[in-house]
């Protein structure tokens, strides 16, 4: 064959080629189908034309460039996935090439115009050694020639998804050399479909096959769509050990097997023949039944190979299809985060001081076990769920195509979350303190007058405010953000108790002026409204309820994963408080020697030695300090840190840390905020700033998203951007590049030197 003739193989052709032209999945069918197994008509786009149009679109290097914007192991699964997002993007906004498209077109059109399944076929898949399943994607019902040129890019680009990244190793992706074939085949519907393996993949030395079937399409098995029946069937005799039926749905009255005993044995014997043709217990996916039934897929069980890497695999679980996001939604939003905040508030509610010493340990002991409870919930659930977000990204740019793949950012604006109540609050209170200045006159002196001085009883410090006009009703709104919102902990320490640093922040509100409302940035953002009309249009009429659907549970996920840390952290600041209190008294009757506050160690201690008096002198472990430490050496500091650009903009100013809560007091208007990662519970704080930089990276984690809203500049994945970067020092970050300078700009330098050599 002329090789510029080889953008597209016939399955007939495929057990002729090799299989660094066609990838795994192709060459297996090519050669099942020559062995006379029913296969479906199909064709391959070869790698040579995924080569092709990687050259003739520049994406090469583009790929090469995200992959090299920072090494991949030292990425957070965030980050992985930020970049395969980019990548994808230009992939689907890249032209096909024209003789390609001529090449897929004149191949489909022989197929006969029906639906069509578009498949990943890379080299090495579905191999013995690895099959990653799943990696790479697949789309169904592809009809018409734009859709097939898209779902062939949504194929390549796959090659470059978050998962296919994190087994990079494994994969040996490589920009210059990693290919993709892909497979299109003709879709047949039949009224069962299914997978089968050869072998028990828990036991592959028993002599058992298994059968999983469920009505439809196989895609609606393989995507954990519909819950199916399953057999288990001994190979040798083909004597049925066990049946199960699948969930049906709710309109199905049925619960009676779908494969008869006859389509069972039909199933067994192809699983036989697959085996005999390719010497290994096959993994297969099926359709039809008795003389239709066809061979869909064919790989060796790969279950025998371990993945040992316990966070990748963590990961890459958390990817929850639509019927596991839909569920999600319903128990998170109606269920779960209701009882959450019943919780949290019940606990607040409780007067604490009136226990004895045996209820005061049943009251920690109840939110120690309270904590624990939804903390489990918080990774179980709470973290899947915020998938949502990223169906949306996937969604709208698949549907618009926009030149920013993270306009669809701007559909996550406006959503009423606890944080921009609170921050509303702030900015309310500020407002007072601005037109008021009396009032703000007076609560300086009363700072100033409190100093140093750390006495808890705050609401007597503050008391004279209320013989100032309007100050009365300061108060009050002041104690109600508190309890509303404050009540939270900052590492290990609770915040409603502690004015001291909220107070500051209000002042530099009202002197920040238009400093706390919302900016803008190259043109600004487009309004929500605008952009939903886009997707709404790009999907079309047919596709609206679809639509709707993934931006509900888009934005619904973006809120609840942003409430629930807050909600999470009030039940932990309720549980140090029960536990300072019961600190304190232990302390006073000199039972327990401890400095500072509890930490989560000693709730045990704290409680065993309330319900038992015999217990003294007992030691009591404090919280350990911030792991953030300074670098040591003050006469080495990098110029650059090159991160990921989060947020567009240039801006400079002083650095101010936030490590823990004191730090709150000391951030001033037009600091640049240097951070681990801007948490819900001090997001009041980003108003102020000039620019946002975290070593935490991710363009949907809070500081990316509350820092483009704002208009403020944001450059995130720094890793040792709170080793490098200390108090004071002055910084520019370029929200563009991803790129944030330490000390002056080179041209401020070279105007100091040319002075100091005049004088």
């Amino acid at each position: 064959m002329d090789p510029g003739q080889q953008w597209v193989v016939t399955l007939s052709e495929a057990s002729n080629c090799p299989e660094e032209l066609i990838g795994g999945k192709a060459a297996k069918l090519g050669r099942a189908r020559s062995a006379g197994f029913v296969v479906p008509d199909g064709f391959c786009v070869t790698t040579i034309a995924y080569e092709e149009f990687l050259s003739q679109s520049g994406l090469a290097k583009k790929v090469a460039m995200e992959l090299g914007r920072k090494p991949l192991e030292s990425m957070r699964w965030e980050e992985v996935w930020d970049t395969a997002l980019r990548i994808r993007s230009e992939f689907l906004r890249a032209p096909m090439p024209v003789d390609i498209a001529s090449a897929i077109c004149q191949a489909a059109a022989v197929l006969g115009g029906g639906p069509l399944a578009v498949r990943s076929s890379a080299i090495g898949e579905d191999s013995a050694g690895v099959s990653f399943a799943g990696l790479h994607e697949s789309v169904v019902g592809v009809a018409g020639d734009d859709a097939l040129f898209e779902a062939v890019r949504r194929v390549w680009a796959s090659l470059w998804s978050d998962a296919a990244l994190l087994y990079r190793n494994e994969l040996s992706l490589d920009p210059e050399r990693s290919r993709m074939a892909v497979l299109v085949q003709r879709v047949i519907i039949k009224d069962r479909s299914g997978v089968a393996f050869g072998r028990d993949p828990r036991n592959l030395e028993l002599d058992c096959a298994i059968v999983e079937a469920v009505p439809g399409q196989c895609s609606l098995l393989v995507d954990g769509a519909v819950d199916p029946d399953r057999w288990v069937i001994r190979r040798s005799s083909g004597e049925l050990v066990e049946w199960r039926s699948g969930v049906r749905d709710e309109a199905s009255s049925s619960s009676a097997p779908l494969l008869q005993v006859e389509d069972l044995n039909l199933v067994l014997e192809l699983l036989k023949r697959v085996e005999r043709l390719f010497g290994w217990p096959p993994d297969l996916e099926w359709t039809g039944r008795s003389a239709e039934l066809t061979l869909l897929q064919a790989r060796p069980i790969t279950t025998d190979v371990s993945d040992k890497n316990e966070k990748r695999s963590w990961y890459l679980s958390l990817r929850p299809g639509a019927k596991r996001l839909k569920d999600l939604a319903r128990r998170v939003s109606e269920q779960l985060i209701p009882q959450l905040e019943q919780e949290g508030r019940h606990f607040a509610s409780e007067d604490l001081t009136r226990f004895n010493d045996p209820e005061l340990a049943d009251a920690i002991a109840t939110r120690f076990d309270s904590l624990r409870k939804w903390e489990k919930i918080y990774w179980d659930e709470f973290i899947p769920f915020a998938h949502g977000v990223r169906q949306l990204a996937r969604y709208y740019n698949d549907a618009v195509r926009p030149s920013d793949p993270y306009e669809f950012v701007g559909l996550l604006r406006k959503q009423d979350m606890l944080a921009s109540r609170r921050n509303r609050e702030f900015a309310r209170l500020a407002d007072r303190l601005r037109v008021n200045s009396v009032l703000k006159e007076h609560l300086e002196f009363l700072l100033n007058q409190k100093g140093e001085t750390h006495n808890s009883d705050w609401l007597s410090t503050l008391k004279p405010l209320s013989e100032t006009t309007g100050g009365t009703l300061f108060l009050q709104d002041l104690q109600r953000l508190l309890q509303d919102f404050m009540d939270v902990t900052v590492s290990s320490e609770r915040l409603v108790g502690k004015p001291e640093l909220i107070l500051p922040t209000l002042l530099e509100m009202t002197e920040s002026g238009e400093q706390g409302r919302v900016r803008v940035v190259d043109g600004g953002w487009t309004d929500p409204e605008t952009l939903q009309s886009r997707l709404f249009e790009a999907v079309g009429p047919d596709r609206l309820g679809e639509a709707i659907e993934v931006l509900r549970i888009g934005r619904l996920s973006w809120q609840l994963r942003d409430d629930d840390n807050l909600l999470v952290s009030r039940v932990e600041s309720q549980l140090y408080r029960a536990a300072d209190i019961g600190l304190k008294r232990l302390r006073t009757a000199g039972r327990i020697r401890s400095d500072g506050l509890p930490s989560q160690k000693a709730i045990p201690i704290i409680v065993e030695a309330l319900r038992d008096r015999s217990q003294s002198k007992l030691e009591v472990p404090s919280e350990v300090a911030s792991k953030f430490s300074h670098r040591g050496d003050d006469s080495i500091k990098a110029r650059q840190l090159t991160g990921q650009p989060a947020s567009p903009g240039l801006a400079a100013g002083a650095v101010r840390k936030i490590k823990a809560p004191e730090s709150f007091a000391r951030f001033r208007s037009g600091d640049i905020l240097v951070c681990d990662a801007i948490q819900p519970m001090m997001t009041h704080l980003v108003p102020l700033a000039a620019a946002v930089v975290e070593r935490r990276g991710g363009m949907l984690i809070h500081g990316a998203i509350i820092a483009r809203e704002l208009g403020i500049p944001c450059v995130n994945g720094i890793l040792d951007a709170m080793e490098v970067l200390d108090d004071g020092d002055f910084a520019t970050v370029d929200g563009h590049l991803g790129i944030v300078t330490v000390g002056k700009p080179e041209f401020e330098i070279e105007l100091d030197s040319i002075a100091s050599e005049k004088n």
